[in-house]
């Protein structure tokens, strides 16, 4: 992999990642209630965050990208914040009614975040990274996932 393809393949986590979103929201329209359309698209959301917080930033931080790092980090916490009071509404059973403004309020909540981190964050990456930083997001990409009970920071800061 080049360097180019970084910004392409985080780009299109994000697509599948709406898409997943998106398909359940289009089922509950219809009155169904599968859940693993959203189930995979938290999972796959908080998979990018983890990904984002722990080999893309660091660098682009080091680099000089301070500010617009830390808006990503604080929206990654607004994010995880809604995915884990939809989780918490699934786990209770809720009704379309109360499941579908959370998850459209979701949908939002990416489309503005994702509108500021691919023009801005991704080409920084295809830029600035160094190779090892490269291969080490490349091979996560490809095989990597969440450790569990991590959380992003936004959520539990660092000292």
């Amino acid at each position: 992999m080049t360097t180019t393809n970084l910004a392409e393949l985080l780009t299109r986590e994000h697509r599948d990642i709406d898409g997943g979103i998106e398909r359940f929201v289009a089922g509950l329209d219809r009155g169904a209630t599968d859940r693993e359309p959203l189930l995979s698209a938290f999972a796959a959301l908080r998979r990018h965050i983890y990904l984002e917080e722990t080999f893309l930033f660091p660098p682009l931080r080091e680099g000089g990208m301070v500010m617009p790092v830390l808006v990503m980090l604080r929206e990654h916490g607004a994010l995880w914040r809604l995915m884990d009071s939809l989780s918490a509404l699934l786990a209770a059973d809720a009704s379309v009614a109360e499941l579908e403004p959370g998850c459209r309020e979701l949908l939002a909540e990416l489309d503005r975040h994702n509108g500021k981190e691919e023009p801005i964050i991704y080409p920084r990456a295809d830029a600035d990274l160094g190779e090892r930083a490269v291969a080490e997001l490349a091979e996560f990409l490809r095989t990597g996932s969440t450790p569990d009970g991590w959380r992003c920071a936004a959520l539990d800061p660092q000292p």
